[in-house]
This record gives structure tokens, C-alpha cells and sequence, in this order.
């Protein structure tokens, strides 16, 4: 299948009063055609941060380091300058926000901002064009009575109507890739589930890709072919999405999965909670960032970074608790009865 996105070794900085704050440390990962792609994580994992490198949303505080490597199609993003970078922008890759209302302005109607999504890009396209074009997104979105909808003001729309707008516009120039960071994270239950099946209709019908970014492991579930974890600025854990649910392969995957609110379950029972809080970037430890959250650390989680190794097709995991001469006893939820090596535990 078609490689659409290849990132590799990519690490984003912010150069703050306080010192470098190293939000990604290293992350490489690839889009396929047609795939939807998860990167989950909690708040400063550097999933966002992420996936703002992609099109240089950054603050002018940022840093792109050396060695770095975005290739959209065979092109390198971070070597275009701002005007050929503003080509590729709203036409080859969109982007979605969490709120609609910090994207869209006030002062416009909403079909006339996507008209002129268009327009930046089509330039022979006429007025009558622009408009005929806008309200079949709109209907595609499922915006009810696009016609008189077209001449609305944002504050006119409820949140998931400003969110199916902000879908509109984002596909307005039938882009190759999607980045939707956390679009549902502010709409009620019932619209979260409307908007994340419009997302799967339209990559279906466009062969769009889409990087979907949240905080919620369920979302995910509902909505993605493969999944990355993302853990202080580091990924932990990559693979198919039944893959991740039914053989979670790293014990902040499994934290995460044991934290989704379940329908079936006991009301008196409570969920659990990760505990403690993500690591300082400005100061990121030498050893895996988890380490002092895990409950099955070892000395070694916290003196050395565990490599990012394969352990299945496809599913790749960065933890020591993977590795063949791990300890093998009730302690390690990856191996039951002996060690690897027969030779008990060596990274205790």
C-alpha cells in the first residue's frame, strides 16, 4: 500500500525562560493510503506537538532539530520554505481542530469561509462555482438546509454543526491527508459518535488518509485501523487496533485501556486511574519516561531508555519487560513461570 506520510526521527522543541522543553524526542512512524492512523496519549505526551510539526503550526519558540525528516509524497515538509509549505496547506493536508471557533471567524458566514478555502487554491473557479461546490460539501457533512446554512455566522451553529463545518472546509480541496487533533473532545456523546462515522464515510469515499489525535483509547476504538502511543514525547506502543485491546504490549497501554469507562461494568465499581503525573520536558529522564508511574518498574526502567523493538507483525513496544531474559514471575504481566534464558531474572 501506498506510503502517504513517513516521519522519522523527528524532535520538536520549545526554547522557553525555563530551559529547552523537549515535547518529541524522537518519533517515527508512517501513513498509509486510505488508513486512519490513531496517536493517543494523555495531556504532554507530544501527540499534538506531533502532529503541528507535520505543517509548522508551531510557535515561533519551536524548534525542529536536526535530523529530523517529514516526507509528505517524497517531499521533504521541513526543508519547503512558508510559501511553498502555504501550497501544500488546506490543498494536499488539512487540518481540524478541537475548537471550531478558534478557526473559524466570527465576522464571516461559514460558506463563504469555505468557499474561500477553495478559492485559495482554485483561483479560476468562479463565484457561482465556489458556492455550488460549498453546499455539497455541506450536504455531504450533513449540515441541514445548506442553502440558508450558507449565509450563517458561526455563533449561529451548535458545536457539532461548527465542528461538521470545520470537516467541510478541511475537505474542501480533496486532501490526501486528514489531521484531526482531538475534534470530539468538546461534543456530547451522541454528536462525538455522529462526526467520528462521518469521518470513516468520507476517508472511505475520498481515500483520504487521517491522523486522529485524542486523549480517549475508546474514540480510537471506534474509529481507527492501527494506533500509536505516545508517552513523553516518546512513542511507547504501535499496532493494528485489535492488536493494541487484545495483546496490549506496555503496562502505560494497558493503564490507558484499564482507564475507558465500560457500559457493562459493576457501577460500584471504580475505573483505575493511572497514577502520579507525567514526566518535566524541560528535564526528561535518561531512563523509559513511564518508569515511575509503572507498577512493574526495575531499576533498569529508570538508568536506561528501552529500544523501540518489534514484537509481533506490526506491533512494535518500547519496554524492557518485553525482552527475552525478562523476569519471568507474577511481577512482569508479559511472562509467566520461568525466564527466557532459564536463567531467572537479569534486569531486577
Amino acid at each position: 500500500m501506498e506510503t502517504v506520510l513517513q516521519i522519522e526521527n523527528l524532535r520538536t522543541s520549545f526554547m522557553t525562560s525555563s530551559g529547552e522543553v523537549q515535547a518529541v524526542r524522537g518519533v517515527s512512524f508512517q501513513v498509509k493510503k486510505g488508513e486512519i492512523l490513531g496517536i493517543v496519549g494523555e495531556s504532554g505526551s507530544g501527540k499534538s506537538v506531533t502532529s503541528m510539526s507535520i505543517l509548522r503550526l508551531l510557535a515561533d519558540t519551536a524548534v525542529i532539530k536536526e535530523g529530523s525528516s517529514i516526507q509528505f509524497e517524497g517531499t521533504d515538509l521541513i526543508g519547503l520554505s512558508r510559501k511553498q509549505l502555504r501550497k501544500i496547506r488546506g490543498e494536499k493536508i488539512s487540518m481540524i481542530f478541537q475548537d471550531p471557533m478558534s478557526s473559524l471567524n466570527p465576522l464571516i458566514p461559514v460558506g463563504k469561509q469555505v468557499s474561500e478555502m477553495m478559492k485559495e487554491h482554485h483561483p479560476e473557479m468562479t463565484k457561482e462555482q465556489l458556492k455550488s461546490e460549498t453546499l455539497k460539501l455541506f450536504e455531504k457533512v450533513r449540515i441541514p438546509e445548506p442553502e440558508k446554512r450558507y449565509g450563517s455566522y458561526p455563533h449561529e451553529f451548535s458545536g457539532g454543526m461548527r465542528q461538521r463545518v470545520m470537516i467541510a472546509m478541511a475537505l474542501a480541496n480533496k486532501p490526501r491527508l486528514l489531521i484531526a487533533d482531538e475534534p470530539t473532545t468538546a461534543l456530547d456523546v451522541t454528536i462525538q459518535d455522529q462526526i467520528l462515522r462521518q469521518l470513516r464515510e468520507l476517508e472511505k469515499e475520498y481515500q483520504t488518509s487521517i491522523i486522529f489525535i485524542t486523549h480517549d483509547l475508546g474514540v480510537v476504538a471506534e474509529l481507527c485501523d492501527r494506533v500509536v502511543v505516545m508517552y513523553g514525547g516518546l512513542i511507547m506502543e504501535e499496532a493494528l487496533i485489535d492488536d493494541i485491546f487484545e495483546n496490549p504490549s506496555h503496562p502505560y497501554t494497558m493503564g490507558l485501556i484499564a482507564s475507558i469507562p465500560d457500559p457493562q461494568q459493576d457501577k460500584n465499581v471504580r475505573l483505575q486511574p493511572i497514577p502520579g503525573s507525567p514526566p518535566d520536558m524541560t528535564n526528561p529522564p535518561k531512563g523509559c519516561p513511564f518508569a515511575p508511574r509503572c507498577p512493574y518498574a526495575r531499576r533498569i526502567c529508570a538508568q536506561e531508555l528501552p529500544d523501540f523493538v518489534e514484537i509481533g507483525e506490526g506491533h512494535k513496544s518500547r519496554c524492557f519487560l518485553q525482552l527475552p531474559d525478562a523476569p519471568a514471575d507474577e511481577h512482569n504481566p508479559f511472562r509467566k513461570g520461568k525466564a527466557a534464558n532459564g536463567q531467572g531474572p537479569v534486569i531486577g
